[in-house]
């Protein structure tokens, strides 16, 4: 990149760039070197603006887990219409059909990245633990309607959905299984909880 020129956003577009190198080549491909590679821009445009690459992962990671309030509060809006298997099933196919899947095993990888993660997200594994509570607290709404048994064990379906999904998805090599495999997935967790809706 030429002297002098600003880049605009430089921040997201360098968690673009990771998360773009993330998908393609997977976590142990994801350098500080490749992000600015694939940026375009110079490698010391990482080190302004972030302490250490273990410092730019951590913001990427918490940025994208910001996002999913947007997808949680859309999914407990969805609590009363449609169906609970095909609401689940489109949450859960958005939230891994995006980079969810990529991130997570960049998490496991990276000691250093979970170490740093934990000094503010103590427990779980960070990004699986805030889809699990969406999950939850969707299934909470749904039980208030009683459109979910009023014993359901919202505390083991949410984890059970989460991880059924995240396997589903976490073949990189393969295409991402399609909506009914998603939706026979969740409807076989929750086999026996879900109710029809009250008249």
């Amino acid at each position: 990149m030429p002297t002098g020129v600003a880049i605009r956003d430089v921040r997201e577009q360098l968690f673009d760039a990771a998360e773009r190198v993330l998908v393609r080549d997977g976590p142990n491909a994801l350098t500080s070197r490749a992000v600015t590679t694939e940026a375009g821009c110079a490698k010391g445009v990482l080190h302004r603006h972030f302490a250490d690459f273990d410092a730019f992962l951590a913001e990427l990671v918490e940025d994208r887990i910001a996002r999913l309030d947007g997808q949680a509060a859309a999914l407990r809006d969805r609590a009363g219409t449609g169906t609970v298997a095909d609401n689940l099933t489109d949450a859960l196919s958005e939230l891994f059909g995006s980079v969810a899947v990529a991130l997570v095993g960049l998490l496991v990888s990276r000691d250093g990245l979970r170490a740093r993660l934990r000094r503010s997200r103590p427990t779980g594994i960070p990004l699986l633990a805030e889809a699990t509570a969406m999950v939850a607290s969707y299934l909470t709404a749904e039980r208030e309607l009683g459109r979910v048994a009023a014993d359901a064990d919202i505390d083991g379906l949410a984890p059970t959905l989460v991880g059924a999904g995240h396997l589903l998805f976490a073949d990189r090599k393969s295409a991402p299984p399609g909506t009914e495999a998603v939706r026979k997935s969740v409807t076989a967790v929750l086999a026996g909880v879900v109710r029809k809706p009250r008249p």
